[in-house]
């Protein structure tokens, strides 16, 4: 199974029978192909569905690529770009970098060449996923299993670790008193207060506010979101 198989493309061409064509000639070989007619409707499908990467041309009605483009970085800064267009003027290879692309291809698009230049995408991609990013600065290392605070890692207990290691889990919701004491104690005989003095020794080795909790019903990382 190919790389791409695992991630979400975003094509935007304002052109309808290059968008079929190209969809076509790469699309199966991606989790989703999703298309869009131009940078208005690109901006929004981007904010609907959070493709990993985004292939679009420069010149398109309503909203350009270029526009579109930078409008996409201000939101996810890592999210990479390529561009595709019939132009090679310096300016608009200049205005390309300002922006903050991470490749420039000349039309007519060669699918097998598009494709090798979004392997090497996919690749730098895939290599980061391991790091998930949480609230107040800190990221977790999936792989090393590891907290870390501005390249600093957080000296953590197995124990601790693999508590916050099921909060990622389950990022965005909390996790259930009942769940912690299965999966981080792997009983429930442990009793509330217990667990709660555990919390208290986690946020001094963090920060007060890294895990916020709901009394009676359980905990969840702060990811900064409201």
């Amino acid at each position: 199974m190919s790389e791409l198989s695992k991630l979400t493309v975003l094509f935007v061409e304002d052109e309808q029978d290059l968008r079929e064509a190209l969809e076509s000639a790469i699309g199966d070989e991606f989790f989703k192909f999703i298309v869009a007619r131009d940078g208005d409707d690109g901006l929004k499908k981007f904010k609907k569905y959070k493709p990993d990467i985004v292939i679009t041309d420069i010149m398109m009605p309503i909203v350009d690529g270029l526009t579109m483009a930078k409008e996409i970085k201000n939101i996810s800064k890592q999210t990479p770009i390529v561009i595709l267009s019939a132009f090679s003027e310096k300016e608009r290879l200049l205005s390309a970098i300002d922006v903050g692309i991470d490749k420039y291809l000349i039309k007519p698009i060669d699918p097998d060449e598009l494709l090798k230049v979004l392997k090497t995408i996919s690749k730098e991609l895939l290599a980061h996923n391991d790091l998930v990013t949480l609230g107040l600065g800190y990221q977790f290392d999936k792989n090393r299993r590891v907290l870390v605070k501005e390249g600093k890692t957080i000296f953590l207990t197995k124990k601790e670790l693999l508590f916050i290691s099921v909060l990622v889990k389950n990022i965005g919701v909390f996790v259930l008193h009942d769940d912690i004491k299965k999966d981080v104690w792997t009983n429930k005989k442990v009793t509330d207060s217990a667990i709660r003095t555990f919390i208290k020794r986690v946020r001094e080795k963090t920060d007060k506010e890294f895990i916020k909790n709901i009394p009676g019903l359980g905990y969840k990382i702060n990811t900064g979101e409201i």
